[in-house]
């Protein structure tokens, strides 16, 4: 069946009036929550991340849990349909479709896929247990461990109207997006009522992304020209543009999170690094799993150790998909690959975002290539404060 195309204007006018209820909301709320306020039933949380830094892995380790329905990176579709705008104008788009999503209310994706759909329509739907069992796929039931190539087989052609009757029936609804730059942009969902959100905030070495990225340049060339506002010109990073404003999102993000936060933040953020997670899988995705108030099934552990403890960092055409790979190998990888000539370059584009979250500079070849020498710096008990060290520079 031909797809329709509809202009970007359009869905952009269908957005802002969407989004008038919720400024409307932020108003009436950000100054003043009751605390007798009942929470909603569901738990929402949203794995805010940027491209390349584990996030699809974080993202499994709550979607093959039996209590969550999970989606990765629903707003693809706001930025593919309107791809001619930059990161900053489609702010509001995509937090009104994250919103409707963890609201189980899929029509939102009507402006987006004007036609006809089944499960296979939505962006990376396999990737999601919820979407791959019952109620949505008859295959797999829920407490099943499932795989992406299986899901496609079994379940693509379902219709899309499951994607909201298996959303209705979790406690947990989780969301991957990597398509935030400002964490103020998220203040109207801290305060409505009718959400319970909590924002899992996860980071990585830059100098680890930008290895990881150089593994996907064509995959990425469109969302970095929308990153850059290049009006739908799609461009390559090789000056580290996007890689700056990357690490500079995370910098935004982590102090308005932590400096003087607004009181509805207070216990609904929590700061993860890809590094610490590799290194110690069961302790960091324990303590995810109690802040978003789920438990580590037996199963589940069993999944992570294996998903873990393969062999190597992984070939290029595995990318974007999670196999079974040394995750410590694949969290180091960039000291051996990456030329000290690009790592002062990266260095000097997100010096901040590096000392900030507890990364060590370099100086030297000798010091990139000396894996004896960790450049991950140690993380104090429940918080992120680096007053204690002195990072070079």
């Amino acid at each position: 069946m031909a797809r329709i195309r509809i202009p970007s204007t359009i869905v952009i006018l269908f957005v802002t009036v969407q989004t008038g209820f919720l400024l409307f909301m932020y108003a009436r709320y950000s100054n003043f929550m009751p605390q007798s306020e009942e929470k909603p039933s569901q738990v929402h949380i949203l794995i805010l991340s940027s491209w390349r830094s584990g996030s699809s892995f974080v993202g499994q380790l709550f979607s093959q849990h039996p209590s969550v329905f999970y989606l990765m990176e629903p707003a693809w579709h706001v930025w593919v349909t309107m791809y001619q705008n930059s990161a900053r104008v489609l702010h509001m788009a995509v937090r009104d479709l994250v919103r409707s999503v963890f609201l189980c209310d899929m029509s939102v994706f009507d402006a987006y896929m004007p036609w006809k759909r089944n499960l296979s329509d939505l962006f990376q739907w396999a990737v999601s247990r919820a979407l791959c069992s019952v109620p949505a796929c008859d295959s797999f039931q829920r407490t099943d461990i499932t795989s992406e190539m299986a899901c496609k087989t079994l379940c693509g052609r379902y219709p899309f109207s499951k994607v909201e009757e298996a959303c209705k029936t979790y406690s947990h609804v989780v969301i991957k997006e990597v398509r935030f730059f400002d964490l103020k942009v998220l203040y109207p969902l801290l305060t409505d009522p009718s959400l319970n959100l909590k924002i899992i905030h996860l980071v990585r070495d830059p100098r680890a992304v930008v290895k990881s990225r150089e593994q996907s340049v064509k995959a990425l060339a469109r969302d970095n020209g929308i990153v850059l506002s290049t009006n739908g010109t799609k461009v390559e990073d090789s000056k580290y543009k996007v890689m700056q404003e990357i690490c500079r999102s995370h910098v935004q993000i982590y102090e308005t999170a932590t400096l003087k936060p607004p009181n509805f933040l207070k216990d609904r953020y929590l700061m993860i690094r890809f590094e610490d997670l590799v290194r110690d899988p069961l302790s960091e995705i324990s303590e995810m799993y109690k802040f978003a108030d789920l438990s580590l099934t037996p199963m589940l552990k069993s999944w992570i150790y294996n998903i873990t403890h393969g062999q190597g960092p992984g070939e290029k055409k595995e990318a974007f998909k999670i196999t079974s790979r040394d995750a410590v190998s694949v969290s180091q990888a960039w000291r051996n690959v990456l030329s000290f000539q690009k790592i002062k370059k990266i260095q000097e584009v997100c010096k901040g975002a590096i000392n900030m979250l507890g990364y060590q500079l370099v100086d030297s070849e000798k010091e990139q290539r000396d894996l004896s020498l960790d450049l991950v710096l140690p993380r104090r008990q429940n918080q992120f404060s680096w007053s204690s060290f002195n990072p070079k520079h």
